[in-house]
């Protein structure tokens, strides 16, 4: 079973919204049982709490589901049982990276790592923007590219 995290500060806009769309594509490519997918924030402000109402209204306009997404603080024993932990933005990657010190066993990266024709590094945080739409496209595109990835590196197939 390959294991992707999703991670960004507070895991109530894009971290969970990485997860809702992962989870999604997952599903369509028929690899439920080859991959779990979750998603936590480096910080606790919104621990038990659901995806905020502009992540909310993307994903249902998208027909995305995201029962049982709640807000989790990232730990560190998450950074060794994932394969795959993805932060939405540098400042993310490098509280991960932190954290795991060299206990990490997977791969620590930024989701848009995953497109390098896109000109952003960061996956800009719509909890101060207000543009869930645009941070949806991002996102998209980079759960699509980071599951071609892992289908590639772990020869799975549907």
């Amino acid at each position: 079973m390959v294991k992707v995290l999703f991670v960004c500060l507070g895991n109530i806009c894009r971290s969970p919204m990485a997860e809702a769309v992962f989870r999604h594509l997952v599903k369509q490519e028929g690899l439920e049982g080859k991959i779990k997918v979750d998603s936590a924030g480096t910080g606790s402000w919104h621990v038990g709490k659901p995806p905020h109402h502009g992540t909310q209204t993307v994903l249902m306009k998208k027909q995305i589901d995201f029962d049982g997404i709640k807000a989790r603080q990232v730990t560190k024993e998450d950074l060794q049982q994932f394969d795959y932990i993805i932060a939405m933005d540098s400042d993310n990657l490098a509280n991960l990276r932190r954290l795991a010190g060299e206990h990490s066993t997977g791969v620590i990266a930024r989701l848009l790592d995953f497109v390098p024709e896109h000109d952003l590094e960061d996956v800009p945080d719509p909890y101060f923007t207000g543009n869930f739409d645009e941070v949806y496209e991002l996102i998209e595109k980079g759960c699509r590219n980071l599951l071609e990835t892992i289908k590639k590196d772990h020869s799975l197939t549907s």
